[in-house]
């Protein structure tokens, strides 16, 4: 049983081949490590609303997907007289909260872990291919349905879509958060499914590249549901994972919610 957060950060990465990578974000962003765990936070996203909830909670360890002070690589030099970093890192050195992001790590298992929380609340367990569990082959539905069916399950109050309602859907890529045009044109062309799920999109790659396709006769489209949306899942599921690991240490989900709100 992890007796200190450290071995809650190691039971994680010794289930993962190769892990940590040497130039991996995947790191300690606050706190001591070395201190007994009092209860662990998974979430997409350490904001400053999880951190409250878990001090409510009494843990000492947040597990967060994305960086906690807002750039990739948590660099805050550029940040040491800016009042909102300045409350936020108060917030959790107060309280010995340590922080450490698990995003390479969890993407590196097989299958990732991110993916498998989204397959699993989806229920498309079924639909996956065991190889790539990102590529699902659906019954048949229209586009229409498709986007009905996300909204729910996922429980997402809005989306964007290129395509057409009424298109025929049945191969599908769960290409969460953003890694880009070129993965999701990949997904598209060389792959050959018909709609890409996404977390993010920039409108002049991905978009733009389905906008040509249809106007030459093909059946593409593209989902955009939010980066938080498409991730968060996986963070769930890897507190359902930690908690099995580790009964006797509290786990929580806490999701950091969708940040935009729909005018």
């Amino acid at each position: 049983m992890p007796t200190t957060i450290q071995n809650v950060i190691d039971c994680i990465l010794d289930d993962i081949p190769n892990a940590p990578r040497h130039d991996t974000v995947d790191t300690i962003k606050t706190g001591d490590p070395a201190q007994a765990v009092t209860g662990v936070v998974t979430t997409f996203l350490a904001t400053y609303a999880v951190i409250q909830r878990a001090v409510e909670l009494g843990a000492n360890l947040i597990i967060s997907h994305e960086p906690t002070f807002y750039n990739h690589h948590d660099e805050t030099e550029w940040l040491q007289h800016d009042p909102v970093y300045a409350a936020k890192r108060r917030l959790l050195d107060e309280h010995g909260i340590v922080v450490w992001r698990c995003h390479d790590s969890i993407h590196s298992r097989t299958p990732d872990g991110i993916i498998t929380g989204v397959v699993q609340q989806l229920g498309w367990e079924q639909y996956a291919d065991p190889e790539h569990v990102e590529l699902c082959t659906l019954p048949p539905t229209t586009l229409n349905e498709l986007v009905a069916t996300l909204k729910e399950k996922m429980q997402i109050q809005a989306v964007r879509v290129v395509g057409s309602d009424d298109m025929r859907c049945q191969r599908v890529a769960l290409i969460v958060g953003s890694p880009g045009g070129r993965w999701h044109i990949h997904a598209l062309s060389e792959i050959g499914v018909d709609v890409i799920v996404c977390g993010e999109t920039n409108e002049w790659d991905t978009t733009e590249y389905i906008r040509d396709a249809l106007r030459i006769g093909q059946q593409k489209a593209a989902i955009v549901i939010g980066h938080a949306n498409s991730e968060e899942a996986g963070m769930r599921w890897l507190a359902d994972w930690l908690r099995e690991r580790s009964p006797k240490v509290p786990v929580t989900h806490v999701p950091a919610g969708d940040p935009f709100r729909f005018a």
